[in-house]
């Protein structure tokens, strides 16, 4: 608070630029056109600055004043000017490049072989993590600066953020998460030539503090214990020893791997998931009563009370939907373990925002695309969607109480 308060004080002082200076410049403005328009005052100040301050930095690089003589001894020079046309974000804007004798001076504000200025790149890979096609990125940098740009460019600028996603998918893991869900997202992606479906596994984890983390992305056509002893092993290779509690949807070969590389992990299968494949047999205007006696079982106090609540189900729905009961019966180990928590961890593993959040915000921007031309895109894409959601995740709710919870069921398992 004390932080917002001084950059609002900082702000409230006004600009730092001279107003006799602002004056000049606006003298014959007349409206919008003449700051923002294709010659508007922006575009031309732009164009100064960066000539200017490259001129400087030249000044800085030999070590003498333009139109003064060089220090004793040096043989490098000025040699005149270059002209470089920039993308900025008012257009294309042609500046003064200087140049030196030996061919040894490397601009900073504008390096060599750049073509862009002004964060240029950042609105292409901005627009790209939206979901927008090459051919849209296009179409609105032309409509809006009136900038033509090729999807070469295009291709290599969020090519650019793979080193990004490789040294996040290598990053250093905290030793200890109390949660890690694992859960998938489907697309379809081009590959050989053949449309098919792949999944995106994410794992999020929620470290001691109660904070979101996604640990990391994989793509895979089919699933295992393989796959998922492969991922379990990469956590536990970057930093992970403890996992308390691992929550999954019905994920073939996950009980196994979870108990091969984290044996004390409780592996929990995720209710949601198990409420809503209940619900693929119930038609619509059915589906609130049927949710409402479902919730007894899984709010149960404990096992007993739920194996009555779930008989009590049966017989009342059975008849009209007998999938439901023997599909809860089947992975009825994997939910029980839900009921030996207190009412503060159910919560925190129970609730849908922790991944379902983030997952729509991804499958929002996959739909839009449609089919991916390749698994990279497909890991690019996701990558980006979720660092733009990054910034909308919360702590988990009531998580102060699920945490003193955790340390009493777990002990010196949970670091303090």
């Amino acid at each position: 608070m004390a932080k917002r308060r001084k950059a609002a004080t900082e702000e409230a002082k006004g600009p730092k630029i001279r107003p006799e200076l602002i004056d000049e410049l606006l003298k014959d403005y007349k409206g919008p056109e003449d700051l923002t328009g294709p010659d508007g005052l922006l575009k031309e100040l732009t164009r100064a600055l960066v000539s200017r301050a490259m001129g400087a930095e030249l000044t800085h690089h030999l070590g003498y004043e333009p139109g003064k003589l060089p220090p004793a001894g040096q043989t490098n020079r000025r040699n005149g000017i270059g002209h470089k046309r920039l993308r900025t974000d008012f257009g294309k804007v042609v500046v003064d490049v200087p140049r030196d004798r030996d061919g040894t001076f490397e601009p900073q504000l504008v390096p060599k072989h750049q073509r862009h200025f002004n964060g240029f790149d950042d609105k292409i890979v901005s627009m790209y993590a939206r979901g927008m096609t090459v051919r849209e990125i296009r179409a609105h940098l032309n409509e809006i600066y009136g900038v033509e740009v090729s999807p070469d460019l295009i291709s290599t600028v969020t090519d650019a953020v793979m080193g990004e996603l490789r040294e996040w998918q290598q990053r250093p893991l905290e030793s200890v998460y109390p949660i890690v869900y694992l859960d998938a997202l489907v697309t379809k992606v081009r590959d050989e030539g053949v449309v098919q479906n792949k999944s995106i596994y994410l794992a999020v984890g929620v470290n001691t503090d109660g904070a979101k983390e996604v640990l990391g992305l994989w793509i895979q056509r089919t699933e295992g214990a393989k796959f998922w002893l492969m991922i379990l092993s990469e956590l536990k290779e970057r930093g992970v020893e403890d996992a308390l509690v691992l929550c999954a949807d019905g994920l073939s070969g996950m009980p196994e791997a979870v108990e091969a590389v984290f044996p004390r992990t409780i592996f929990q299968t995720c209710v949601v998931h198990m409420i809503r494949n209940s619900m693929r047999f119930v038609p619509w205007k059915e589906r609130r009563d049927v949710c409402a006696d479902l919730r007894l079982v899984y709010t149960a106090s404990n096992v007993e009370a739920a194996e009555a609540a779930l008989e009590a189900f049966e017989s009342k729905w059975g008849k009209r939907f007998p999938m439901i009961a023997p599909l809860w019966r089947r992975r009825w180990a994997e939910v029980t373990p839900f009921l030996g928590f207190p009412a503060e961890i159910r919560r925190s593993i129970y609730t849908t925002n922790v991944v379902e959040a983030m997952i729509r915000q991804v499958r929002k921007v996959l739909k839009t695309r449609g089919q991916m031309p390749s698994d990279r895109a497909a890991m690019k894409l996701v990558f980006l969607a979720l660092r733009n959601a990054r910034t909308r995740w919360s702590r988990s709710s009531g998580w102060a109480q699920a945490r003193l919870q955790f340390i009493i069921l777990f002990g010196e398992r949970f670091p303090v």
